[in-house]
């Protein structure tokens, strides 16, 4: 993957956006309380941030004002709001994606015995899972709608530097901030992506997740822009090279479809 003469980090990853720490805060804040199985206090979340706890508390009463966030009148703890399923309900309710997906997710996962995946790529730097259907084995994916991973982790991060424009002085810096648990050689990951523009699909083998096939196909909009990514993941011995292939291949095809359909929508 070579980089042209007129390839420049801000033609490839967009306009510089200049940081607003009051945006950012209340960002970490809400992600965190989202992770935490259980409503925190204001001392734990100040802490856990790094943040002075007057700048938390204010942050806090704005966010319970807004209802993004509750806090029991008992115990002084917070915890995610009603709010957001409003947030996250406009967000489904705005893209025809995941309903168009579904079905799609709930066949693969039955023909082929996987966890099927609707992702959405979100630029360079991540994709958001939209919908999803669990496979009946006994394998378990820990990934559930909303789930947010880096852009070119696994199987759809080789098809994000495979179909978006990146220098690969880009690609190599966002490549090693990934987390692996196999980390791939970056050259032997450069042939991979390669390969994929090739061939139109992508596998992870134990890279990502050790002992886990990940195959992703691209679903493109009407200017040819890779914007979502339908994934299958299952047990790699279950996925051998044949069956990864044929699995591939009708990902592709359901993919092809769902191109067709999201082009003639927007």
């Amino acid at each position: 993957m070579s980089a042209s003469p007129t390839d420049s980090p801000t033609a490839a990853t967009g306009p510089r956006v200049r940081p607003v720490p009051a945006v950012t805060r209340a960002i970490a804040v809400l992600r965190l309380l989202g992770r935490s199985p259980s409503p925190l206090t204001l001392k734990s979340i100040s802490q856990e941030l790094g943040m002075v706890t007057s700048t938390c508390l204010h942050i806090l009463r704005v966010l319970v004002e807004e209802g993004l966030v509750k806090v029991d009148a008992d115990t002084k703890r917070y915890g995610l709001g009603v709010g957001m399923l409003a947030l996250a309900r406009s967000v489904i309710e705005s893209s025809p994606f995941p309903a168009l997906v579904q079905p799609v997710l709930d066949r693969l996962s039955g023909t082929w015995n996987v966890t099927a995946i609707g992702v959405e790529v979100s630029g360079v730097e991540h994709m958001v899972v939209l919908a999803l259907s669990r496979s009946q084995a006994p394998f378990r994916l820990h990934v559930d709608v909303g789930s947010r991973f880096p852009a070119l982790i696994s199987a759809t991060g080789r098809l994000v530097a495979a179909f978006t424009e990146l220098t690969d002085a880009a690609l190599e810096r966002k490549f090693k901030a990934l987390r692996w648990e196999q980390p791939p050689d970056i050259d032997a990951w450069r042939k991979e992506v390669e390969a994929v523009r090739k061939k139109g699909y992508s596998v992870d083998r134990g890279n990502y997740i050790s002992g886990v096939a990940v195959i992703a196909v691209p679903v493109f909009d009407a200017r040819g822009r890779m914007t979502h990514s339908l994934v299958a993941a299952g047990v790699a011995d279950q996925l051998g090279g044949a069956k990864s292939q044929a699995l591939a291949k009708d990902l592709q095809t359901e993919a092809q479809t769902l191109s067709q359909l999201l082009a003639s929508r927007s």
